[in-house]
């Protein structure tokens, strides 16, 4: 008769591995604000009774521990202080592919510099709060907000609307580009510039700016023998829409400019968009 026997194997590495971890857990749980519930840094202050709350909840507390309603005078917690600063904690972007250790203080600076941090939904037709990595992202684009999906790196688009009177802040279109293994926004969008409405056409990068960098694209709109050309640097989705934008980064047609180019009788904005995209060698 056979008898398995499951043996539990003494590994004392893994076993040391665990009250660690425990601790490193407690002491995080020391350092959350009960206030913000965020990570607190230098200075931690602390009331009477032992109880510490973060330096930006202090003045919206009234000077009253939120915990034991004492008041909390100016005592700093340099104790819990000293012991973050022991502290090497992991990235919060892990789930992304960051398997950096990081000391309690470096930390923050890190994770809004971090690489792999996710990136926002570019879309801007609304205020999408959705964030993800470049192919998740692409994915959402296509399928939450139906956006024209081109293979290639040159375009030609046609803009039509029936009164160009009414301006909105409001994105007309967004297209996306796959090109050179990377995906490219084309946004064209009706704004009010001061008191004139104007129209732009700008391109995003979906990557970091060091990479976004390495490519160059132009834009050309025209008619009536007429032809306005723009060259530029695609601007990275770290960048948001508003801010590219509102600094101008791209073919701005004044709107009497536009509606000469569409022709007939300026009752209607018909524009035709050629570009292309490529790469810096």
């Amino acid at each position: 008769m056979d008898v398995t026997e499951h043996v539990h194997v003494h590994d004392p590495v893994q076993n040391a591995l665990k009250p660690n971890q425990l601790a490193t857990s407690s002491v995080r749980d020391l350092l959350e604000c009960p206030v913000c519930l965020n990570a607190m840094y230098p200075p931690i202050h602390q009331c009477s009774n032992g109880h510490t709350l973060c330096s930006g909840c202090k003045p919206r507390v009234h000077n009253r521990c939120p915990t034991c309603r004492h008041e909390l005078g100016n005592i700093r917690c340099l104790a819990l202080e000293k012991v973050a600063a022991s502290l090497e904690l992991p990235c919060k972007y892990q789930s992304y592919g960051c398997f950096g250790i990081y000391p309690y203080y470096s930390k923050l600076k890190h994770e809004s510099q971090c690489i792999f941090r996710p990136y926002n939904c570019p879309y801007a037709g609304s205020e999408c709060t959705v964030i993800g990595d470049i192919p998740y992202l692409v994915a959402h684009l296509k399928d939450g907000h139906k956006v024209d999906m081109h293979n290639g790196s040159t375009f030609n688009h046609r803009y039509v609307k029936s009164n160009p009177h009414e301006v909105e802040n409001a994105t007309w279109m967004l297209t996306v580009f796959s090109c050179y293994g990377q995906y490219f926004c084309l946004h064209f969008e009706a704004f009010q510039l001061g008191m004139a409405p104007v129209y732009i056409a700008f391109l995003r990068f979906m990557g970091d700016d060091d990479e976004a960098k390495n490519y160059s694209y132009s834009l050309e709109v025209g008619g009536n023998g007429r032809k306005m050309t723009w060259q530029g640097v695609p601007r990275s989705i770290r960048d948001s829409h508003r801010k590219v934008r509102d600094s101008f980064d791209g073919l701005i047609i004044q709107r009497n400019m536009a509606l000469f180019f569409s022709g007939g009788d300026r009752k209607e904005l018909k524009l035709r968009v050629t570009g292309k995209i490529w790469k810096e060698q």
